[in-house]
C-alpha cells in the first residue's frame, strides 16, 4: 500500500469517527458543561495511552519545548470542547457542521496575517461565496424551531479558533502536537468540572460518555496522522464528508430536520468548497 493510499483511508476513517460526535451530544441525558467534561475526560485519557504506547514519554517532552505557539495551539484546542457543545445544544447539528466547513478560510487569513501568506484570488472568491451561504444559514435560524443563532455563534467562534490553531501548528510541523491535544483536553475537564457535577448522571450515561470520548480520541490520533501523507486539497475535501454525513445521521436516528434555509445556505457552502478544493487538486496534480 503506497503512502497516498494509506492517507486517504486513515483520514477517511478519522472523519467517519467524527460524523457521531453531534449525535452523542443530543443522545446524552445530561448538561453541556457535564458532556463537555466526560468528552474532554475520556479523549484525553485515550489520546495519552496512544501516546504513551507510541512514542513513550519523549512525546510530551517534545511538546514542551514548543514554547508560546504550542501553548496558543493547546488553549484553542481545549477552548472548542467546551465551545462544540454549547453549539450543538443551542443550534442544529447542520448548521454547526456547515459552519465549521468555513475553518480552511479562517485558517487562511489567519495564515495571511501571522505567517505572511498570500491569499490567492480563489480563496477570495471562495470565501465571498462560503460568507453568502452562511448568511442565508444565520438568516434562517430565526424561522427554525431547532436552530438558534446563539449556537450558530458558538460555531464560529470554534471555527475561528480551531483555525488559529491550524495557523499555530503550521510553525510546529516536525514536531507531533497529539500529546499537546491530551493536555489541552484534560485542561479543559478540569476547567469546566470546577462549574458542574460531572458525576451525578455518570451512572445513567457512562456508555455514551465513554463512547462518545473514544470516538473523539480516535478520530483526533488518525486526524493528525492521515494528512501526513495527502494533499491540504485532499485533506479539505475529505473533511467535508463530516459536514455532509454528520446532518443526514441525526436526521435518520433522532428525526432533526435541518429546515430549507440551512439545506440551501450549507449547499451553497458545500458546493463552493468542493469546486475550489476540486481546482486546487488540480493545480497540486499538473502544476
Amino acid at each position: 500500500m503506497n503512502n497516498q493510499i494509506k492517507g486517504l483511508l486513515i483520514t477517511a476513517l478519522g472523519v467517519l469517527l467524527v460524523v457521531p460526535d453531534s449525535l452523542f451530544v443530543r443522545l446524552i441525558d445530561a448538561e453541556p458543561m457535564v458532556i463537555t467534561f466526560w468528552r474532554s475526560i475520556v479523549s484525553s485519557a485515550f489520546i495519552l495511552t496512544v501516546v504513551l504506547g507510541t512514542q513513550g514519554i519523549g512525546g510530551f517532552k517534545s511538546v514542551f519545548q514548543t514554547g508560546r505557539v504550542g501553548l496558543l495551539y493547546a488553549i484553542c484546542i481545549g477552548s472548542t470542547a467546551p465551545g462544540f457543545v454549547l453549539a450543538v445544544t443551542n443550534t442544529s447539528v447542520a448548521n454547526v457542521v456547515l459552519i465549521f466547513a468555513s475553518i480552511p478560510l479562517f485558517a487562511s487569513v489567519f495564515s495571511f496575517i501571522f505567517l505572511g501568506e498570500i491569499i490567492q484570488r480563489r480563496i477570495l472568491i471562495t470565501s465571498a461565496f462560503v460568507i453568502l451561504g452562511l448568511s442565508i444559514i444565520a438568516y434562517g435560524s430565526g424561522f427554525s424551531e431547532v436552530a438558534s443563532w446563539k449556537g450558530d455563534l458558538w460555531a464560529l467562534y470554534v471555527s475561528i479558533v480551531y483555525a488559529a490553531g491550524l495557523t499555530a501548528l503550521r510553525r510546529l510541523k516536525d514536531i507531533s502536537m497529539v500529546p499537546a491535544v491530551s493536555i489541552a483536553y484534560f485542561a479543559s475537564a478540569i476547567l469546566v468540572g470546577l462549574f458542574c457535577s460531572p458525576f451525578e448522571t455518570f451512572v445513567i450515561n457512562w456508555p455514551l460518555f465513554i463512547g462518545h470520548g473514544i470516538f473523539i480520541g480516535s478520530a483526533t490520533c488518525l486526524l493528525t496522522l492521515g494528512p501526513r501523507y495527502i494533499s491540504p486539497a485532499e485533506v479539505a475535501l475529505l473533511i467535508l464528508l463530516e459536514s455532509v454525513l454528520a446532518p443526514i445521521l441525526v436526521w435518520a436516528i433522532i428525526g432533526e430536520y435541518p429546515g430549507e434555509w440551512t439545506l440551501v445556505g450549507g449547499g451553497v457552502v458545500l458546493l463552493t468548497l468542493i469546486i475550489s478544493n476540486l481546482i486546487l487538486l488540480k493545480h497540486e496534480k499538473f502544476g
